[in-house]
């Protein structure tokens, strides 16, 4: 597929999403793939990876390799960029987008349900940061974005634990930001509002059988948390996710860019 630079500015770069499969982690490989990136899908569901991975191959007409990995598993981490790296090449953009949200007030939150939070939202990220720095190091450069939440920045009812998981994500990429810098690696992280993605719906459903409300009514709550009372798209967050990963963004690190729909933007 052609295209001159302007069109296609991560002509060269190797991307890797995690939770590529559906949602945010899917718009944004679709997005980084139309700028010309060679993109690996990482998550847990083969049959899903493998589907849309076959989707952007006839989108784009080029290569996308598909890897299984649960981001909580640090031997399959090790393994699964390992077999990226002999597949594809170091990566040069690594986005880290796995997580996962369980609802339960604090006092009911027992050691397990904490453990898995930070697990796979915030341990997942640190372990997958270590996989591409060195080779980032090696070549001085590179472009992290850690996909955090508006959950990170303010907090939420009955979400301590993935609140205080996505606040350490901005933690780690402010700390990382300053460490790589010298490198001439950006680390930046996306707080999505409520995003109109499976993860959310899961969420509202927890909360509705807890409350004994119906799951449109806790939906349209979360719709009406966003500043312009609607949900935000896949897309527009991967939108910024690219416009960080951009060649001429070497200068933007170490922020926490929130897109929640507020005429902030």
């Amino acid at each position: 597929m052609g295209g001159s630079v302007t069109e296609r500015p991560l002509q060269g770069q190797h991307a890797v999403v995690t939770g590529a499969g559906r949602g945010i982690g899917a718009a944004i490989a679709g997005e980084l793939a139309g700028a010309g990136a060679a993109v690996t899908l990482m998550g847990r569901t083969r049959k899903r990876l493998e589907d849309y991975a076959g989707e952007l191959r006839a989108r784009y007409s080029q290569e996308f390799h598909a890897v299984t990995m649960d981001v909580t598993d640090p031997a399959a981490v090790t393994e699964a960029f390992a077999r990226t790296r002999k597949h594809t090449g170091d990566p040069t953009i690594l986005v880290n987008n796995a997580g996962a949200v369980e609802t339960a007030p604090f006092i009911k939150i027992d050691l397990e349900h904490w453990r898995r939070m930070l697990d796979v939202n915030l341990t997942g990220v640190f372990m997958c940061c270590r996989e591409v720095l060195p080779a980032m190091i090696a070549s001085a450069g590179g472009r992290i974005v850690n996909i955090s939440s508006t959950a990170g920045l303010h907090g939420g009812r009955y979400v301590a634990a993935y609140s205080a998981a996505k606040h350490g994500v901005i933690g780690l990429t402010r700390s990382l930001a300053m460490e790589m810098a010298r490198h001439g690696i950006t680390v930046n992280a996306v707080c999505p509002g409520y995003t109109k993605t499976d993860l959310v719906l899961e969420s509202a459903t927890q909360v509705a059988e807890r409350l004994g409300q119906s799951v449109e009514d806790v939906m349209d709550k979360f719709k009406r948390e966003n500043p312009h009372g609607r949900f935000i798209e896949p897309e527009e967050v991967a939108r910024v996710v690219l416009e960080l990963c951009l060649p001429d963004q070497a200068g933007v690190t170490g922020q926490a860019v929130v897109v929640d729909g507020s005429d902030s933007l």
